[in-house]
């Protein structure tokens, strides 16, 4: 009976290792699940306490937000019925002024009314009054001076029986007849005198060179630059219009020598005003 014992006994004591082992192994392993749960449990929570605060100040950033907006709200709502209340103050001193204001209006154009009758009544008077002094002599004193006027232009017509150039253009022989032309106002003149050869001399829109003179013959030749181009007119008679022609005009214009003297010649040019080309004054005097 004891060797049973004693076989009963070592053969309940081998199995009672291995469990405890792995009783062992699964409180380890408890244990660190637990560890591992609990971690992120931790972790869990600082995100969602992070997560919270970000919220929370959220919230007092808009509550803030918000009462700004109320408060400026507020004072809008206090402004506005101030200017409502000084408005409606305002209101009713207008009425009182837009009364009267349309009683003056009745009042003035009562007496629109009343000049319009009057100044047609007047208007009427001084036409009948011009009508009536039209046939007395006022008319006849006009008449007069219109008469006066013509025989002094007439006069003026007989004083310009001047040659005429083949362009039917009138011939001025000195300065007095040239200031005859000036009055009729339809070239402008520009008088200049040359003293010496080969000078190019400005004249007006034009510059003009002497190139030679005839005393005897009363001749001369000149060099004429017109926009930048150069022509020659030789031997050219006393009096005799030298012509030519402006880009984008018409009408000519003339070069007149009236004096011819030796290496001296005087004259002028006269310009077309339909040109408008703007004649610059270039007379120049000199003794002989």
């Amino acid at each position: 009976m004891s060797e049973e014992h004693i076989i009963e006994t070592r053969t309940g004591g081998s199995w009672q290792l291995p469990a405890i082992i792995l009783l062992g192994l699964v409180a380890i392993a408890g244990l660190g699940f637990g560890w591992n749960a609990s971690s992120k449990l931790d972790t869990t929570k600082q995100d969602v306490a992070t997560e919270v605060k970000t919220v929370q100040q959220s919230v007092q950033q808009d509550m803030s937000s918000m009462k700004d907006r109320i408060a400026q709200d507020e004072k809008t709502n206090a402004d506005l019925q101030g200017d409502l209340k000084v408005v409606t103050d305002k209101l009713k001193i207008t009425q009182g002024q837009l009364k009267k204001a349309r009683v003056a209006a009745e009042e003035a154009a009562k007496q629109n009314a009343e000049t319009t009758e009057k100044l047609s009544a007047l208007d009427t008077s001084v036409h009948t009054e011009l009508a009536t002094k039209a046939a007395t002599e006022d008319v006849k004193t006009v008449d007069t001076k219109v008469t006066a006027v013509s025989t002094d232009l007439d006069a003026t017509k007989q004083d310009l029986k001047m040659a005429k150039s083949e362009m039917g253009t009138l011939i001025a022989r000195n300065h007095d007849e040239i200031d005859q032309l000036r009055r009729l106002g339809e070239r402008d003149y520009v008088e200049f005198t040359i003293d010496s050869k080969n000078k190019p001399q400005k004249v007006g829109n034009v510059t003009v060179e002497l190139k030679g003179t005839n005393q005897k013959k009363n001749q001369v030749s000149l060099a004429m630059t017109v926009e930048d181009k150069q022509f020659q007119k030789k031997n050219r008679a006393l009096n005799e219009p030298i012509f030519f022609y402006i880009s984008g005009t018409h009408i000519p214009e003339e070069i007149v020598i009236n004096k011819v003297g030796k290496d001296q010649v005087s004259g002028y040019l006269s310009i077309p005003k339909a040109n408008a080309a703007p004649a610059t004054a270039a007379s120049t005097t000199s003794g002989n």
